[in-house]
């Protein structure tokens, strides 16, 4: 360690010279795992005077308290011409609240949701209303159309809201053309009694995404995640018959609603969800789950045995799994209906149940007791704080891994999925320098001062490798120029999805 000082002004130098190469493209790496709350409904409940409170209850923005437990990712419906009301008269029975499915408020909420560092799933249901297997019914502007014009209106409302979410700064990771499709969209000409209309439609649909943003993952979506048989009649006629296009199959899962414990079922959805990845080679998700408001403990083992089987499909191929949806409770909507995850409390005001606890519980938690190691996914390097200095402002490195005290790190949760990295050795934090919101700004140890600049999230990459994400900035960790050698200089970069911005952690 003696020849530290001449190695890091070395380093120093090349590093400057290689900082602009991060952009060095590794091979794939698994996809972040999408913790994610459908939270259509919110809004409106907001505008109606619902609150949400946290254990101590104290209002919170109930986003906010989904983020506290591990949501990283949020659903949004929207409707073609919906009641301004966001209202529905369902079956002329019901009265149903549609939540604020409309353009503009979609790119309002999607907005919101992704200021606070989530991702965003649209859901286009093709109708004014909710579309599900017992309802699919085509927009009323829409109702005289030609199976021509249907096609062209599919393309261009897609288009059109996937536009202005772009032009508003969002770029939807995931994009549902159709919701629990199981019967087919925009009956009748859309039914799977005329699969050649059905796929055209979503084909349409796909396309309109793609011309947008080639980026978006589409999701094809039938409920009744158990029934194989039913999965595998569709999905080849979609795809194997008639072309049909998508990057992900997703699935409803709901226990209560299929009238069996999720015990007894989840062997079924595991089944169905390996089959179609392996069948398909495709991306699987669970993009509806949900359990008794009135039972949240059956629903915390639902949310968590879900998430477990949906890891567990080979390849990663098991990318997500979506509550529907949780910030609701019976005794606020219209219908009662009985699977959200909160509780009144004495004020009025909703509290979250334990159930959502389960997304945060599958999610690694690391304590502050014991001491880890941070190991480049691209070089195989620990960090380390170089020359194992003890002063403030001194450069963090990666290096070949002898068990110094300046490679191993304690990781002190502060709340919210944000840690506090401190070094074993100095006692002193990881920092980026300067508070800066730059690429290329330097990663140093200094005094805790509490300041978001040396705060991070740790988020699950796949593959036992985590993203280290500096909460001030939203970049993250990185190895100067994808460098492999002992000294390279970590920095923080934008995500640029390369292995020099992957890490495991290891426990010493």
């Amino acid at each position: 360690m003696l020849g530290n000082i001449f190695r890091r002004m070395i380093v120093a130098v090349t590093s400057m010279l290689i900082v602009a190469m991060c952009t060095v493209t590794n091979a794939w790496a698994a996809p972040i795992f999408a913790y994610g709350a459908d939270i259509g409904w919110v809004q409106q409940l907001e505008d109606e005077g619902v609150k949400w409170v946290d254990s101590s209850n104290v209002q919170q923005d109930p986003l906010q308290l989904l983020k506290n437990n591990g949501i990283n990712s949020v659903r949004l419906r929207v409707f073609v011409n919906p009641d301004p009301s966001a209202y529905w008269n369902k079956d002329n029975i019901t009265m149903t609240m549609l939540g604020y499915g409309d353009k503009a408020s979609v790119v309002t909420a999607a907005l919101r949701a992704q200021n606070m560092g989530m991702r965003v799933m649209v859901d286009f249901h093709y109708s004014d209303v909710f579309a599900d297997p017992g309802h699919q019914i085509k927009p009323v502007a829409w109702q005289n159309y030609s199976v021509a014009q249907l096609t062209t209106a599919v393309y261009d409302h897609t288009f059109d809201v996937m536009t202005d979410l772009k032009a508003a700064g969002v770029i939807p990771e995931w994009v549902q053309v159709g919701n629990e499709m199981d019967p087919g969209i925009m009956l009748p000409e859309g039914g799977t009694n005329n699969f050649a209309n059905l796929a055209q439609f979503l084909n349409a649909g796909y396309d309109a995404v793609k011309a947008v943003s080639a980026s978006s993952k589409v999701v094809t979506h039938l409920a009744h995640g158990t029934d194989s048989a039913a999965a595998q009649w569709y999905f080849n006629n979609f795809i194997t018959v008639h072309g049909g296009k998508t990057d992900v199959i997703g699935f409803s899962f709901y226990p209560h609603w299929e009238g069996e414990a999720y015990w007894d079922i989840t062997d079924d959805l595991a089944y169905n969800l390996n089959y179609m990845a392996a069948t398909y080679g495709k991306e699987v998700m669970v993009v509806e789950v949900g359990g008794l408001e009135t039972n949240p403990t059956d629903s915390y083992w639902t949310i968590k045995d879900t998430i477990d089987l949906v890891k567990a499909v080979p390849n990663d191929k098991g990318i997500g799994v979506f509550y529907w949806e949780p910030a609701a409770n019976s005794a606020v909507l219209p219908d009662g209906y009985p699977l959200g995850a909160t509780t009144v409390v004495a004020d009025g005001s909703l509290q979250f149940t334990i159930a959502m606890e389960a997304f945060r519980d599958s999610q690694v938690i690391f304590d502050s007791i014991n001491t880890y190691r941070i190991v480049n996914r691209n070089s195989g390097k620990a960090l380390n704080v170089a020359g194992g200095s003890l002063l403030n402002g001194e450069k963090i490195e990666q290096y070949t891994y002898s068990a110094w005290a300046s490679q191993q790190w304690t990781l002190i949760a502060i709340g919210n999925g944000y840690y506090k990295i401190r070094n074993v050795n100095s006692g002193l934090v990881m920092d980026i320098s300067e508070a800066s919101l730059t690429d290329g700004a330097q990663n140093v140890q200094w005094l805790d001062t509490g300041t978001f600049n040396q705060q991070w999230q740790l988020i699950d990459a796949g593959d036992n490798y985590y993203k280290i994400i500096n909460r001030r900035s939203g970049k993250l960790l990185d190895i100067s120029g994808a460098s492999t050698m002992d000294g390279a200089l970590s920095i923080q970069w934008s995500d640029n999805g390369n292995w020099n911005q992957l890490w495991q952690i290891i426990m010493n």
